[in-house]
This record gives structure tokens, C-alpha cells and sequence, in this order.
């Protein structure tokens, strides 16, 4: 899963778009199942009609889907290293390995309420969520086990919303990943069809992303940014979404400006 080589002390490092092998036989089935699923695919294509095609808003489909579920995962990999407990299974009396699962169940749908309406969409998400989830669970679990890796995702899925407050270390994880999909390719659609809110100006300052064990704590997100717009990426979004996460010790923010040809109103940021 890590991107690291050497010995076991190197720094574990994900690259802002590569994809990592989860050496978990459990998640690998689910991922399997959820990325070739008719139903599924066919709501983040159609997610994104509200959300990008109507409304000019970032974007909110298979793409986004992907990249919050990668970095959901390189999330809980790093947080494992760094010895944080995973409460939402644990609590449910669930195998360990199914804290990834629920992480994974949870980033596929956390969006498919868009198809309904980008407003409040995450309350839109539970009731479709659970429909899907009916019918991949018993796939995978028993009944019991099913009702309770449910209940999980769910709840994870709901606290992506900076409304509700997660319960468990899975929600934090799912809130905060989906604030990490920021990079200017998110907002490509959208600028190119003349849109210059501040979501997407400010998408539109970020290069890159990259996860990493930290230091003091056991993530580091480092941000580059081209120019002083991508603040608002990370003060007003991220910055939010980690407050309340549960994960505020644990995760590192620095963005750092990269451009070296103009003044620079902000040079580096740390949260």
C-alpha cells in the first residue's frame, strides 16, 4: 500500500494520483464488486448532472468518487501505522477488516444524493445509500453483520456533511478525504465553461496533494498551491471539515505557495 523502499522505517509517501494495493483479501472482493457494479457506475455518471451540468460546481462523479476513496484508504493506512483506533467496527463487534470496508462503501456513495439535489444531498444519500447497500452486503456478510456494517457506513456517509458530527474514527476519515479532492482538475468543467466562483478559482490554485507519515503526528497533507486563491481551499473547506472530524491531532495541514514568479501574499500555511 505504501509507496516507500527500503527498510520498514522509511517514510511511508502517497502520490497525489497513484493507486496503491490494499493487501486486505475482504476489501479487495468489495473493491472489485463496487467499481464493476452497473447500478453503482451509473449513479456517479449521473450524479454529477446537478452538480456540475446544472449548477457549475466542481466536480462530484467517478472521478471524485475515486480519489476520495484512494485517499480515504492511504488515510486509514497511515492512521493504522500511527496507532489510532478505529472505533466503528471495533463498537459493532465487526472483524478489523471491515474498518476498510466501511471506509471504502461509504467514499463510493458518500455523493450519489446529488441526483436528487446538490442542497443538502447528504440526506438525499442515505436513503439510495441503503437501497445499494442491501444488495451488496449480503454478499459479503451474514445478517447481523450486515445491519451493523450498514448502520456504519451510513453513518459514515451522513457525517461527510459538516453538520452532523462523526461518531467513529471511519466517519472522521470519510469527512476529511473529501475535502482532500482538491486539485485543479476537479474544477476543469466548470472553469472551462466561463465559472469563476470561488470553489472553482480556488480549485484552480491547487497543483498538487500528497499524503505522508508526519513527524508529531501520523498524517501529513502537504498542498501546493500556485497562487494566494487556493487559501480558500484550504481554510474554508479543508480546514472545516477537519474540525469535528475527530482526526484534529492526528492529521498535519502545510500548503505551501509555489509560485516563485509573482509577489506572494501567502507563502506557506500550517494547520
Amino acid at each position: 500500500m505504501s509507496d516507500s523502499t527500503g527498510d520498514d522505517t522509511a517514510r511511508r509517501v502517497y502520490s497525489p494520483d497513484a493507486d496503491h494495493d490494499f493487501p486486505d483479501a475482504k476489501l479487495n472482493r468489495v473493491l472489485e464488486f463496487i467499481t464493476s457494479d452497473e447500478e453503482i457506475q451509473t449513479y456517479l455518471e449521473a450524479q454529477n448532472v446537478n452538480a456540475v451540468d446544472r449548477m457549475r460546481y466542481n466536480d462530484h462523479g467517478a472521478k471524485h468518487i475515486e480519489i476520495v476513496r484512494n485517499r480515504a484508504l492511504c488515510l486509514y493506512d497511515l492512521l493504522k501505522a500511527g496507532g489510532v483506533d478505529f472505533n466503528g467496527a471495533r463498537q459493532q463487534d465487526l472483524e478489523e477488516a471491515d474498518e476498510a470496508v466501511i471506509i471504502a462503501l461509504a467514499a463510493t456513495l458518500h455523493d450519489v444524493g446529488h441526483v436528487v439535489h446538490r442542497d443538502q444531498h447528504a440526506y438525499y444519500s442515505i436513503p439510495l445509500a441503503a437501497d445499494i447497500l442491501d444488495r451488496i452486503l449480503p454478499e459479503f456478510y451474514d445478517v447481523a453483520e450486515t445491519v451493523r456494517m450498514r448502520g456504519e457506513v451510513l453513518h459514515a456517509i451522513l457525517c461527510h456533511h459538516r453538520s452532523e458530527t462523526p461518531l467513529t474514527t471511519e466517519a472522521g476519515v470519510i469527512r476529511v478525504a473529501d475535502a482532500l479532492d482538491m486539485e485543479r482538475g476537479r474544477s476543469r468543467i466548470p472553469y472551462e465553461h466561463g465559472g469563476r466562483g470561488i470553489n472553482t478559482l480556488s480549485s484552480q490554485a491547487i497543483s498538487s496533494v500528497s499524503l505522508q507519515e508526519g513527524e508529531d503526528s501520523p498524517v501529513m497533507v502537504e498542498i501546493a498551491m500556485t497562487n494566494a486563491a487556493g487559501v480558500y481551499q484550504v481554510d474554508n473547506l479543508l480546514k472545516a471539515k477537519l474540525e469535528g472530524s475527530g482526526l484534529e491531532e492526528e492529521i498535519r495541514i502545510v500548503a505551501v505557495n509555489t509560485n516563485e514568479n509573482r509577489d506572494q501574499l501567502v507563502e506557506r500555511i500550517e494547520l
